[in-house]
């Protein structure tokens, strides 16, 4: 168990998205599920034995999926940042994670559960990190017009 994991509230589809984020991500797995009692515990009137709890491992990182109920709701705020080695990855992972949901600028996206994603290439760090002010901010200004970032696209910024 890990020292800080993150918890993700849902309504009343924790456990679904906990199934469909390992369905995607290698070296994801479910561990431990928790269901109300039935004994005080969900003040939304959920059935005895509905989930409550889902731990999963996305990629070896602990989240905690909650089903709390329709109090609080998802918001750009908080995001998962996901590095992608390849433009392929970013593709597969940019469509997977946004189908049903919402494609935004500058590789963000909300899942069909309304979870904001980034979905990054390494090389954008590298690129956005060189000591020349100039490179870093022709790869901005190519960033800032795309929804998917296109590795290609940015290092042709990148080199002029």
């Amino acid at each position: 168990m890990q020292k800080i994991a993150t918890c993700l509230w849902f309504d009343d589809n924790a456990e679904e998205a906990a199934n469909f984020y390992v369905s995607i991500f290698r070296n994801s797995r479910i561990g431990k599920t928790s269901r109300y009692t039935g004994e005080g515990q969900d003040v939304h009137g959920r059935p005895e034995g509905s989930v409550m709890v889902v731990i999963f491992e996305l990629d070896g990182r602990e989240f905690m999926a909650l089903n709390g109920g329709p109090h609080f709701k998802f918001t750009e705020a908080i995001s998962l940042r996901v590095n992608c080695e390849s433009q392929k990855e970013v593709d597969e992972l940019w469509e997977t994670l946004s189908a049903g949901g919402e494609k935004s600028q500058c590789g963000w996206l909300k899942d069909k559960y309304g979870l904001s994603w980034q979905i990054v290439p390494t090389v954008l760090d590298e690129m956005m990190g060189d000591k020349d002010t100039k490179k870093a901010a022709r790869v901005m200004k190519a960033m800032l017009k795309m929804q998917k970032l296109d590795i290609g696209k940015l290092e042709q910024a990148y080199r002029g």
